[in-house]
C-alpha cells in the first residue's frame, strides 16, 4: 500500500516540489495529497503584474490546471487553511474542522506580503481600509483592478522590485501613481545608491511620481482613503493605497506546531525540519544555513533536493544554499543583480560604468580573481557571460573592463554554448538551459514553441534573447520560423492580410465578435484589443461596432493624458493656419478653465496642457474647434511652410495643398501616428522630408512626394515616391500611399519601418504605377472611410458611457506659464 505524502501549500515551491516528485516516479511510491488556501490551482505569482498592467490574461499564468493534478492521482483541496500539525498523531488539522493522514508532510506555505505598523491601514471589524490592497494574490490583483478603475490617484508603498512593479501596473488603469520609498534609493536590497537614482530616472520617465525616504505613517480618510501622512509631515492625496513593502516567510502554522523557527522554518541540507525526520519545508517559508530566499532559482534547486531524499532516488542528496543572481524586467527596465552590490573589501576590484541620460549603470566586483558581485541596469546584454563567471568561479580576462564591453569577450554564441545546463535562464518560470536545450532535442524547432514547451520567456520576457541563442545552438542553426511572430496581434493566429479577408469575408464588425470567431476558444486576449479595434475601424468605417473597453484611455476621452492626470487639448488649425477669431476663442477658453499651460507644437498648433477630465467636454464646446488628434494612433497634422503667396523663394503652394490634405484625411484612423508636412521649396522649411509623408514644390510647378521619413527617436529622410505634376495628383497619390499602409503595416509600425520592410521600388509599382491593379480599391476604401468621419469631440454633449468624463483630480502641482521677466 502507498505511503501518504501531504503537501500544505500550492504555490509554485509546492506545486513544483511534487512535479520532482512525480518525475522520480513519486506517483507508484505516495498518494499525494495537496491542501491549497487558495482556491485555484497552482499560478506563477510573478506573472501577477502583468495581470494588473493588462498585458496577462489570469489564464496566461497559471502553471497547472485541474487536469494536471486528476491526470497524475494527485487529491487536491483548494480553499483549505490548514491550522495546526499534530506531529505525534501525523495528521494535518484544518480550520473546518478536517483531519489528513501523514508518512511525509511537507510544508510550501510560501510567504506573506509584509504590511508595516501605519495607523489607518485597517478599519475595526472590517480588514483593510476600503481603498487598501496588499499584492500577493490573484484576489488581490483583482480587487485592484476592480477598484482603480474607479478611481484616479493611487499610492503604492515599497520601492523595492514588487512596489515598482505594482506601481507600473496600475498605470493600465488609473491616470497617476506615485510610489513611496522609506529608503533612499530604489530597490535598495539589489542596488547601489548610483544605480537605484539611475532607475529612479527611468522609472520616473514612465510617468510615475517617486518620493524616497518617505516612511508613510498614517492613512488618511475616514469611509474610504483620501490620502497618506508621512513621518514628515507632508501628505500625498490619493483614493487607492497599495502595500507592496516586501514580504515576510509565512511561519505561523509551524509556530503553532511547535516547529523550529527563526526567521523561516529551520531546515537541514535535505530539508528535513529540525529532529523531523518526515518532516519538510520548502520554498520561501524555509530559512536554509540562516538565508531565507524570496527568488524562484533557489526554490527549484530545494524542490529537486527534497524530492531526490522523500523518493530515494538519491539519499546523499544535499542543498548546499544557492548563489542568487537575478534578471528580470521591472516596470520596463532590464535589471539584472547578482551576489555583492557593493564593495566590503578594501582589497575588492571594481569596474562601473554609467550613462545616465540613457538609463544604463553596470558594475562588477572582483575578490581574488573572481567575481563576486555584479549589477546591470538598462543593458543587460553581458548578463549570460557574467552569470556563468559567477556562478562557476571560471578565469576572468586581465583587463576587467572586457567584462562590460566587447573587446575579446566571448561572442553571445560562445556564451549559450559554454552556459552550464543548469544555468537558470529564464528566472520568472525556472527554466533552465538544459530543459530549453531538451525541448530542442525534443523536435521543436521555433523560439515560440520551446517558449510554449518550457515556459521561458513567458515572463518578464527580460530572457527572450538568451533563450533565442540558446535554441538557434541546440538546433544547430536549423530553427524554424515561428508562425506567431507574423500575426497582427498576438490573440488571433492570423497575419494581417489573411486577417483581413476573413473578418470582411464574416462581416465581424466588432472586436468582440472577432474573438469569438477567430481566437483559440473563444478567448479574449487584452494585448489584442487595441489593435483589432484600430484595423475594424480602419475596414468598416461607420459599420463599426465600438466597444469603449477596446480602446486606449486616450482614446476614450480624446484627449491626451499627462504624467499629473490631466489632459492636454489640441484643437485643429489646418496647415498650420488659424484666425484672429480662433486665437481669441483659444485665450477665452484658457482664461476660464484656468488652463495652466498654453503651448505651441512641433505640428504648429497651439496645446492647451493642464485641462481636468471633467472639463473635457465644456472645454470642446467653448473652443468649437474640431479635433486636432494630438492623441491617437492616426492621422495628426499636417505642417507647412509660408509657400507661395508671401515667401520669396516659394514655388509651390504649400500652405493651400497642406490645408487641403488635412482636409481631406483629418483623423483617419492608422496602425500608428502619421505626421505629413508640405513644403513650398526644396528649402525644406516645413521638414516635409523627414515626415511619414511629406511634399516638397520643385521648379516647373511639380511636387515631389517622399514618404517612410522619421524625426523623433529615429531619423530617417524619406524616399522618393514619385513627382507629379499637380495638387490633384498629390491628393490622390498620398490617399493610396496611406490606404496601402493602413491595410498593409503592422500593429503600430510606423512608415519609416514599413517603407524599407516593402521597398520604395515595390510601393512605386502598386501606388504609382498600378502594376497589380490595386489603385480603384485603395481610392474606393480610402473614400468610405473619409465619408464616415466623424469630429470625435462632438461625443462631449452626449458622453458614451456614464463614466466618460467623471471628475479627475490632478496629484501634482501644474505647471504655469512662466511669466516674461521685467525689462
Amino acid at each position: 500500500m502507498a505511503r501518504s505524502l501531504v503537501v500544505i501549500g500550492n504555490g509554485m515551491a509546492g506545486a513544483r516540489t511534487v512535479e520532482e516528485i512525480l518525475d522520480r516516479d513519486g506517483g507508484a511510491l505516495f498518494d499525494i495529497t495537496i491542501l491549497g488556501a487558495e482556491p485555484y490551482g497552482n499560478y506563477n505569482r510573478i506573472l501577477l503584474s502583468n495581470v494588473l498592467s493588462g498585458v496577462e490574461d489570469e489564464s496566461g499564468i497559471f502553471l497547472n490546471d485541474m487536469d494536471w493534478y486528476a491526470a497524475n492521482g494527485i487529491d487536491l483541496h483548494t480553499g483549505v487553511r490548514v491550522t495546526r500539525i499534530d506531529r505525534f498523531a501525523r495528521v494535518v488539522v484544518d480550520e473546518a474542522g478536517g483531519v489528513t493522514r501523514y508518512d511525509k508532510l511537507i510544508i510550501a506555505t510560501g510567504s506573506d506580503a509584509f504590511v508595516p505598523q501605519i495607523a489607518g491601514l485597517h478599519r475595526p471589524g472590517r480588514g483593510y481600509h476600503q481603498g487598501v490592497f496588499t499584492f500577493r494574490t490573484i484576489d488581490d490583483t483583482r480587487g485592484m483592478i476592480r477598484y482603480a478603475r474607479e478611481h484616479q490617484r493611487a499610492v503604492v508603498i515599497g520601492g523595492g522590485l514588487l512596489g515598482l512593479e505594482a506601481a507600473r501596473g496600475l498605470q493600465a488603469h488609473l491616470p497617476h501613481v506615485t510610489l513611496l520609498h522609506s529608503a533612499g534609493h530604489l530597490m535598495n536590497a539589489q542596488l547601489d545608491p548610483q544605480a537605484g537614482a539611475i532607475l529612479r530616472r527611468s522609472v520616473e520617465e514612465l510617468g510615475i511620481e517617486v518620493i524616497t525616504g518617505a516612511r508613510t505613517t498614517e492613512v488618511l480618510g475616514k469611509d474610504s482613503v483620501t490620502g497618506v501622512r508621512l513621518a514628515d509631515g507632508r501628505t500625498v492625496p490619493c483614493d487607492v493605497v497599495v502595500v507592496a513593502a516586501g514580504i515576510r516567510p509565512n511561519t505561523v502554522l509551524a509556530e503553532r506546531s511547535g516547529l523550529d523557527v527563526e526567521r523561516g522554518i529551520v531546515v537541514d541540507d535535505q530539508m528535513r525540519c529540525l529532529d523531523e525526520p518526515d518532516v519538510y519545508a520548502v520554498g520561501e517559508c524555509a530559512q536554509h544555513r540562516g538565508e531565507t530566499y524570496g527568488l524562484v532559482a533557489p526554490l527549484w534547486e530545494q524542490a529537486r533536493v527534497l524530492a531526490d531524499h522523500v523518493t530515494g532516488a538519491n539519499p546523499d542528496a544535499a542543498y548546499h544554499g544557492s548563489r542568487t543572481a537575478t534578471k528580470l524586467k521591472v516596470a520596463g527596465v532590464d535589471v539584472a543583480a547578482m551576489g555583492l552590490k557593493e564593495p566590503d573589501r578594501d582589497d575588492d576590484e571594481t569596474v562601473v560604468f554609467a550613462e545616465r541620460r540613457r538609463g544604463v549603470y553596470q558594475s562588477v566586483i572582483i575578490r581574488e580573481g573572481r567575481l563576486v558581485g555584479a549589477t546591470l541596469l538598462g543593458d543587460v546584454s553581458k548578463v549570460g557571460y557574467l552569470t556563468q563567471a559567477f556562478d562557476s568561479g571560471s578565469p576572468l580576462p586581465e583587463e576587467r573592463i572586457r567584462l562590460l564591453f566587447d573587446l575579446g569577450t566571448p561572442s553571445a554564441e560562445t556564451t549559450a554554448a559554454e552556459l552550464a545546463d543548469s544555468a537558470q535562464v529564464c528566472n520568472c518560470n525556472g527554466v533552465s538551459k538544459g530543459a530549453i536545450v531538451g525541448a530542442v532535442q525534443t523536435g521543436v524547432r521555433t523560439v515560440g514553441g520551446v517558449a510554449d514547451a518550457t515556459r521561458a520567456g513567458k515572463g518578464c520576457g527580460s530572457c527572450k534573447t538568451l533563450v533565442a541563442q540558446i535554441v538557434e545552438w541546440a538546433a544547430d542553426g536549423e530553427v524554424e520560423e515561428d508562425e506567431s511572430a507574423s500575426w497582427y496581434v498576438p490573440g488571433i493566429p492570423l497575419p494581417k492580410a489573411e486577417l483581413l479577408t476573413t473578418i470582411r469575408n464574416m462581416e465581424l464588425k466588432s472586436v468582440s465578435a472577432v474573438f469569438a470567431a477567430l481566437a483559440p476558444g473563444g478567448a479574449e486576449d487584452a494585448r489584442s484589443k487595441m489593435g483589432l479595434a484600430s484595423l475594424l475601424r480602419m475596414m468598416w468605417a461607420d459599420e463599426y461596432v465600438d466597444e469603449r473597453d477596446a480602446r486606449f484611455v486616450n482614446d476614450r476621452v480624446h484627449a491626451n493624458i499627462q504624467r499629473d492626470g490631466t489632459f492636454s487639448v489640441v484643437p485643429q488649425m489646418k496647415g498650420g493656419v488659424t484666425t484672429p477669431h480662433q486665437l481669441r476663442r483659444i485665450a477665452d477658453v484658457a482664461e476660464k478653465y484656468r488652463i495652466p499651460m498654453v503651448k505651441l507644437t512641433g505640428g504648429q498648433r497651439i496645446d492647451l496642457l493642464g485641462v481636468r477630465k471633467e472639463d473635457l467636454p465644456a472645454v470642446w464646446a467653448d473652443l468649437d474647434m474640431p479635433s486636432g488628434y494630438a492623441y491617437g494612433k492616426s492621422f495628426r497634422t499636417v505642417k507647412t511652410c509660408v509657400g507661395s503667396d508671401f515667401c520669396r523663394f516659394g514655388v509651390g503652394d504649400s500652405t493651400a495643398l497642406g490645408i487641403a490634405i488635412e482636409n481631406r484625411f483629418q483623423g483617419l484612423e492608422s496602425p500608428a501616428k502619421l505626421k505629413l508636412a508640405v513644403t513650398g521649396c526644396p528649402r525644406n522649411c516645413a521638414e516635409a522630408y523627414v515626415k511619414d509623408l511629406g511634399v516638397v514644390a520643385v521648379d516647373g510647378g511639380r511636387w515631389e512626394i517622399y514618404v517612410g521619413g522619421a524625426a523623433g527617436a529615429h531619423v530617417r529622410k524619406g524616399d522618393l515616391l514619385a513627382t507629379v505634376e499637380t495638387p490633384d495628383e498629390v491628393m490622390r497619390l498620398t490617399g493610396r500611399f496611406l490606404q496601402y499602409y493602413r491595410e498593409n503595416a503592422n500593429w503600430l509600425e510606423r512608415t519609416y519601418g514599413f517603407v524599407p520592410r516593402i521597398g520604395i521600388e515595390r510601393l512605386r509599382e502598386v501606388i504609382v504605377d498600378d502594376v497589380d491593379g490595386l489603385g480603384a480599391g485603395l481610392d474606393e476604401r480610402m473614400r468610405a472611410s473619409i465619408v464616415a468621419y466623424r469630429d470625435p469631440w462632438k461625443e462631449g454633449a452626449t458622453p458614451a458611457t456614464p463614466g466618460q468624463f467623471r471628475t479627475s483630480l490632478p496629484l501634482i502641482s501644474l505647471p504655469r506659464v512662466p511669466d516674461a521677466p521685467e525689462i
